[in-house]
């Protein structure tokens, strides 16, 4: 094992979204200077770094020069191309490695891992050809799913299917040829573990977040879960065993399905900080930003011990600025209210311009703060 990456050093990132905007600011904090690089100017990371490289993630020779030019490289969203990190690897050390990217980001691939690995999943099919599809589903008693193998996030590249569906559309729908049939879960609640391993091996776990969703797309998540302790511990085993078992150094989520029974079902990998895990920012003793800086660079973890008794989270989609801006004095208002934008010029519906944290008590007063404090601003933001 190498010897820790100290302050001072400049890290690499892949991608110029918010989670590598938040890593920056987690990582400037501790002394450490960030390079981004994406396909774009002016990106949320790169209004915060010390150094924005533009560059298709495809363009190799700008990828070597860019990991030259770092002590390491960690990405900020999974799509990054396989052998675009196995190119920077060539020159810095990249965590989590590219064969934890080729993993998570191909759900047949992702699947069969967990299922190595014993872990509890949907029964699902993979498929290559509308055939496949036809005669799969005319064997699933219920409602199904179906998705891409590869490039799928926030209900992307999926469609729900019911018994006696139109194949033939379904398959002209999502249009590639590598796919995935899953039966369709009944789940009483999603929750999610963020988790970090360093470069030691140390595993540090956050309690789970409960996530609520709007149009497939997170909404609120709540800390902590209203889960019984052993639905807790079963979370936390999954997620154990994951950041084991694909050899991950940095930080990764285990999204789960709470079934009416109890059990938990793996739903999906993300091998990178999650929105979920935004509140941890405010209400935990180490953010997932800062937990993700120390774990790249070989730094002791940090604690993940909540500093309040619950703290809810609520996304600000585009969809709030219909009316005109949101009255941003109204959130501050609220002196609970933690505020934070990700430097996004542009407001469409369905993109993620910044997220609310509230603290409370207990997690029902977090939730219905958060609510309320982006109703109210979004209803003067209509009056204006």
């Amino acid at each position: 094992m190498s010897g820790p990456i100290l302050p001072g050093a400049e890290l690499g990132v892949l991608g110029g979204g918010q989670l590598g905007r938040m890593f920056t600011v987690a990582a400037a904090r501790l002394g450490y200077r960030v390079a981004v690089l994406s396909p774009d100017d002016d990106t949320p990371a790169g209004q915060v770094a010390v150094r924005e490289v533009r560059a298709d993630y495809e363009d190799l020779d700008a990828i070597d020069r860019f990991a030259r030019s770092v002590s390491v490289v960690t990405f900020e969203f999974e799509n990054v191309p396989r052998a675009t990190a196995e190119a920077a690897a060539r020159h810095a050390p990249v965590r989590p490695a590219g064969r934890v990217l080729g993993t998570t980001q191909d759900r047949l691939h992702e699947k069969a891992a967990l299922a190595r690995l014993g872990l509890p999943l949907p029964a699902y099919a993979a498929l290559e050809s509308e055939a496949d599809l036809a005669g799969v589903i005319s064997r699933v008693p219920g409602p199904s799913v179906l998705k891409t193998a590869a490039w799928g996030y926030d209900g992307k590249g999926q469609v729900r299917l019911e018994r006696g569906a139109d194949v033939e559309a379904a398959w002209s729908t999502l249009g590639r040829p590598r796919t995935v049939l899953e039966a369709f879960v009944p789940f009483v609640a999603e929750v999610s573990v963020v988790g970090v391993r360093g470069l030691d091996g140390a595993i540090a776990l956050y309690e789970p977040f409960l996530n609520r969703h709007a149009n497939h797309i997170l909404d609120v998540s709540v800390w902590p879960a209203p889960v019984p302790e052993s639905t807790r511990a079963a979370a936390h085993e999954i997620a154990r065993a994951v950041l084991e078992g694909l050899d991950v150094v940095g930080v990764l989520c285990v999204e789960l399905f709470l079934l009416g029974d109890g059990r938990l079902l793996v739903n999906e990998l993300a091998p990178r900080p999650h929105n979920s895990g935004h509140l941890s920012i405010d209400a935990h003793a180490t953010g997932q930003f800062e937990q993700q800086v120390r774990a790249v660079c070989g730094l002791p973890l940090g604690s993940v011990e909540g500093i309040v008794p619950a703290a809810a989270m609520a996304n600000l989609m585009g969809e709030i600025w219909t009316h005109g801006t949101p009255d941003w004095t109204r959130a501050l208002a609220c002196p609970v209210t933690r505020l934070h934008l990700y430097g996004k010029e542009v407001p469409r519906p369905g993109r993620k311009m910044g997220h609310l944290t509230t603290l409370g008590r207990d997690v029902a007063q977090a939730e219905a703060r958060v609510r309320d404090v982006r109703a109210a601003m979004t209803r003067a933001g209509s009056a204006s």
